[in-house]
């Protein structure tokens, strides 16, 4: 009797190892397979991280020759020019700035071509959806000038009223001065410009030399 039990445990033993080796080959399994999707994943998030960094610096390089030419024309500063369009238009993916080329959401008046689109303005306290007709534009170019003339000349009650911001030499001052000037609903909007300005780097193109009188004088907005 006592020999049959020792086989039976002896068996139980050998059965019980075999399991664990079949776990173990599973778990293994498992995990390599796991690992392969974790890769994937990994790999398509860089890929998609990659191509939004090089359609945000596509956007940037099409909009810098305008820049540069209103701030050495009107002083309006490169980076708060490319800050606010990033903004306003979502970097040209909205439709009012991917159909009618109007990246500052710029309102229309008289007989200047338009269009009525919806758009949201931050009202006693709340977001609240508005219909609003806005200027259309030929380029994007036409829309950075037309900004930086919005800035230079004020409005019909107020030709001063954004003397601030083209008074600033650096864009914290200038994004100030767009948030008091009110040219925003916005409470945020100063936060996010200089937020967009520091993370895309854009305060290097507020560099610009200038040559007076057989000197070089620079200027930065950083």
């Amino acid at each position: 009797m006592s020999k049959r039990r020792y086989r039976k445990r002896r068996k139980k033993k050998t059965s019980n190892f075999g399991c664990l080796i079949f776990i173990l080959i599973v778990g293994v399994l498992l995990f390599a397979g796991g690992m392969k999707i974790f890769d994937r994943i990994y790999t398509y998030d860089s890929y998609t991280q990659q191509n939004v960094l090089k359609k945000h610096r596509k956007f940037i390089n099409a909009l810098l020759p305008a820049a540069n030419d209103v701030q050495r024309r009107y002083n309006i500063l490169v980076s708060i020019s490319l800050a606010q369009a990033i903004l306003e238009s979502n970097w040209g993916t909205s439709q009012l700035s991917s159909q009618y080329n109007n990246l500052y959401g710029v309102k229309a008046s008289g007989n200047q071509p338009s269009v009525n689109l919806s758009t949201q303005e931050f009202v006693n306290g709340q977001f609240i959806t508005i219909t609003g007709r806005f200027r259309v534009y030929n380029s994007w170019s036409e829309s950075v000038e037309s900004h930086a003339l919005l800035l230079v000349n004020g409005t019909d009650w107020n030709p001063n009223q954004y003397k601030d911001v083209i008074d600033s030499d650096n864009y914290v001052a200038a994004a100030k001065g767009l948030q008091v000037d009110g040219y925003a609903t916005d409470p945020t909007y100063r936060n996010k410009i200089i937020e967009i300005i520091r993370k895309y780097k854009l305060y290097q193109y507020d560099k610009q030399t200038t040559t007076t009188g057989g000197t070089s004088n620079e200027t930065t907005g950083r």
